[in-house]
């Protein structure tokens, strides 16, 4: 993983102590709430429903085994002894006090760790495939590319006050784990003809209050000219964007209407300026950030197919396990592993400080002294070699990370919600806990195979309910908190929207809800068919009779 020079390990102290006194100037009614806003944000730091929030970046959901222990640190020394892992791969403190949070920032700086560029209008933390150079589906790695935009986008001049937040996502692989199509800017690795590496190029994708999945507005952009294209697109943003009104001056707005041929012609022209200028990139430059990215020291080992298969034989509880949340290697011999954070009662995503010591215990002797995290909340570790994997079931158990659901009906994606958000119109934690109550039963998740259930409390939509197979939304009616569904979402390749299932539910009938639908899905399906394809085939209207059968 990337490691900070003397200039990145400067900077970072340098802005610790510029917003330690920033701070010590609001504390002392030197700066006024509204000139503090800007500054806070630009460190991470929200003011929510019942304490502040900090927001600490995760660079492509990377963290050593010395991070986490840091992590554990913070929760149980300045919160309530827990974290939370955000939809977007980084860490989130619920808890902390204001006056606390400059400490906080300097002890993040002591494991090169910070809180910029997490929130504002700034160019935010660009995201990428959880098992990012070690998936069998690479074409290539992506980290390296995520780390040099990073360095590109930290502290630009030019990009501080966009109009609206801004998001880049990295995809190296066949399968699009990393959602590129719902974010401002996508960026899939491609070859040409002649095996020649470049990036296809999609903007304007986003959720929110105005759902949009993204359009490709280059097919093949030669990796040399990565950063000079980049520069167009956010000028061209910068200079039409929006500004009269927050939540129509995201990207996605503008390529909408302007149309993506339109914004594709002005990028072109904005870019005629800027190519082959000085920010081409070189051989030298990307070798010098993949050096940081390097594989482990991999043993020479085999597979270990029939053994695992004659423990899977003996143990069904390890079958059960391997089989939903584990996931193919490139070296044989080779597994990673996904932690869940759900089990049922537990917030999707939160995560004790004890857990994450073991955590980061778990990476020292399983993983290279490495973790990640995903976008769906849960934590990986990406480098087990296959002959440990029964061992190391056996200490997951112990602390709670072995629930066998990965990518199955409780493994719900989930915002913090109307608890802790000052944004949020309903809480989103305790729906998340009565589905995950209706639904704790192996057999039957098992039966109903992979779905994305995901919940936002507001239109911001963290909790991405808007490309779950299943979306819950959290809304407000005359004070009272209900919830929209909606269904026939994805965020993979060919991302689609889900579409509105009617009126809303009040919270008591939310698991009632959500049984109804999977079990038209049970009845409506063919053998082996998922609940998408099922969706995609028969449509929304029978589970809209079904679901509001009793009010007809």
């Amino acid at each position: 993983m990337y490691v900070y020079d003397q200039y990145d390990q400067q900077i970072v102290e340098d802005r610790v102590k510029q917003f330690a006194d920033q701070t010590r100037r609001y504390l002392a009614g030197e700066l006024s709430g509204e000139e503090f806003r800007p500054l806070r944000l630009q460190n991470g730091l929200y003011i929510q429903r019942f304490a502040p929030m900090l927001r600490v970046a995760v660079p492509y959901g990377l963290l050593s085994a010395t991070q986490v222990r840091m992590m554990a640190k913070i929760a149980r020394d300045y919160d309530k002894g827990y974290a939370h892992i955000s939809t977007r791969q980084n860490v989130q403190f619920n808890w902390p006090e204001l006056e606390d949070v400059p400490a906080i920032l300097g002890e993040l700086a002591t494991v090169q760790m910070h809180a910029i560029q997490t929130s504002g209008n700034c160019i935010r933390n660009t995201t990428t495939d959880q098992f990012a150079g070690v998936a069998k589906d690479e074409i290539v790695d992506p980290r390296p590319w995520c780390e040099i935009i990073r360095q590109w986008s930290t502290f630009h001049p030019e990009f501080t006050h966009l109009p609206r937040k801004f998001k880049i996502a990295v995809n190296g692989a066949v399968s699009d784990r990393a959602a590129i199509e719902v974010h401002d800017i996508g960026l899939e690795a491609v070859q040409n003809a002649a095996g020649e590496l470049g990036f296809r190029v999609s903007v304007g994708g986003g959720l929110g209050r105005t759902p949009i999945v993204g359009s490709f507005i280059n097919e093949f952009l030669p990796w040399q000219h990565l950063i000079s294209y980049l520069d167009a697109i956010l000028r061209v943003y910068n200079r039409y964007g929006r500004r009269d009104n927050k939540y129509k001056a995201r990207i996605k707005i503008l390529v909408k209407a302007l149309t993506p041929e339109v914004f594709a012609q002005r990028v072109d022209a904005e870019w005629a300026h800027l190519k082959d200028g000085p920010s081409t990139l070189t051989d030298a430059e990307v070798a010098r950030v993949a050096a940081h990215f390097i594989d482990p020291a991999y043993k020479a080992l085999s597979d270990q197919d029939a053994a695992l298969a004659a423990l899977d034989a003996e143990h069904p509880g390890f079958a059960r396990w391997r089989q939903r949340n584990t996931f193919a290697h490139k070296k044989p011999g080779y597994v990673a592993v996904t932690l869940s954070l759900k089990p049922t009662g537990v917030a999707p995503g939160d995560v004790t400080d004890k857990q994450l010591d073991a955590i980061a215990d778990l990476a020292d002797r399983y993983s290279f002294s490495e973790v990640r995290n995903s976008h769906n909340q849960n934590i990986i570790l990406a480098d087990v070699e296959q002959a440990q994997l029964f061992t190391l079931w056996g200490e997951l158990r112990e602390n709670g990370f072995a629930t066998p659901n990965v990518g199955l009906l409780t493994d719900i994606i989930c915002c913090p919600g109307g608890d802790f958000c000052s944004l949020a119109n309903a809480k989103s934690i305790p729906i998340a806990e009565a589905i995950q109550r209706r639904f704790d039963d192996l057999d039957y998740l098992f039966d109903i195979g992979n779905i994305d259930l995901n919940i936002s409390g507001c239109m911001n939509a963290c909790g991405h309910h808007h490309v779950g197979h299943i979306g819950i939304l959290g809304v407000d009616k005359k004070g009272q908190e209900f919830y929209q569904v909606s269904l026939g979402g994805s965020a993979g390749r060919d991302a689609s929207l889900a579409q509105i299932l009617g009126p809303s539910f009040a919270e008591a009938d939310m698991a009632d809800v959500i049984d109804k639908i999977i079990k038209v899905y049970v009845e409506k399906r063919t053998d082996e068919e998922s609940f998408l394809d099922t969706f995609r085939r028969v449509g929304v209207d029978p589970f809209k009779e079904r679901v509001y059968a009793a009010n007809h």
